[in-house]
């Protein structure tokens, strides 16, 4: 079992707090506006989900509105999370092995998923997510709004946009067939102004977008964004480039909206949805 390594920093490791947080979350001002449904649907639309990584009380309003989509959705077998190798550990494209654990319960990896992703340029290297936040921030929100949810977790690092393309080649071969919903994680422009965030974010939204990686990518080396996320949300593109996807962007902030401050995070929530039912 992976135990949490930033409970009690990123989001509340005490099981009470963090359910009300989480669910404050969904009905301040910045979030949706109400808890998720008791009911969903029995069709599901949405084949991926864009959200931050950041302290729940600067992003979870904004990542609850993802959620929230999520739980009126019919549920996929499985989640594959692409998450941000902040700390240069492990391999560069990095499955973890391990079932997850959070403060309000586990979430089992999906073997058979694991093993279909196990291609290179992937490989199995649980140290790449020993401390790395960016993922395990998701499990509470995953075990909130998915019933009995499996998942495989994949670290990426940054690297060339050949590299990238391999691994986006690689998950969509290990995805095929299976009923999937993709997450990539990332916060968007880091301690810049708010006015330069909303600009630059603005810029690499319309690029994800055009659901082109080459186009997110460039974008954000040409405008030198600050997107810690850049490889997996790169990624997630290359991986579902060929399917009819619509892009919806729900919802973009900054941690300013919370606080005052002269430097400001930006985050969004965007889906992946087909017109028709997956």
């Amino acid at each position: 079992m992976r135990p949490p390594a930033v409970a009690g920093q990123f989001y509340p490791s005490d099981p009470v707090e963090l359910t009300q947080l989480l669910e404050r979350c969904f009905v301040e001002r910045r979030g949706p506006g109400e808890r998720p449904p008791p009911r969903r649907s029995a069709e599901r639309h949405i084949r991926a989900v864009i959200v931050p990584h950041a302290g729940w009380v600067y992003s979870g309003a904004i990542a609850a509105h993802a959620y929230a989509a999520l739980a009126a959705d019919r549920p996929a077998t499985s989640v594959l999370l692409l998450g941000v190798n902040h700390r240069g550990r492990g391999a560069p494209a990095a499955l973890s092995s391990r079932d997850w654990a959070s403060p309000i319960g586990a979430i089992p990896t999906d073997r058979d998923l694991l093993t279909a992703l196990t291609r290179s340029p992937l490989e199995v290297d649980d140290a790449a997510h020993a401390t790395e936040h960016s993922l395990e921030v998701q499990m509470p929100w995953l075990d909130y709004v998915l019933p009995h949810p499996r998942m495989v977790a994949l670290s990426v690092s940054y690297g060339s946009l050949a590299f990238l393309t391999d691994v986006g080649a690689a998950v969509r071969k290990g995805i095929r067939g299976r009923d999937v919903l993709l997450l990539a994680s990332t916060d968007f422009s880091h301690y810049v102004p708010a006015e330069e965030a909303q600009r630059k974010d603005r810029l690499a939204l319309a690029a994800i977008r055009t659901r082109r990686p080459e186009e997110l990518y460039e974008t954000v080396r040409a405008h030198e964004i600050s997107m810690c996320g850049v490889a997996p949300t790169t990624v997630l593109l290359g991986a579902l480039e060929a399917e009819s996807l619509e892009v919806r962007e729900l919802r973009w902030g900054h941690s300013g909206e919370v606080e005052p401050m002269p430097d400001v995070v930006g985050y969004a929530s965007l889906l992946l949805e087909s017109t028709t039912p997956l």
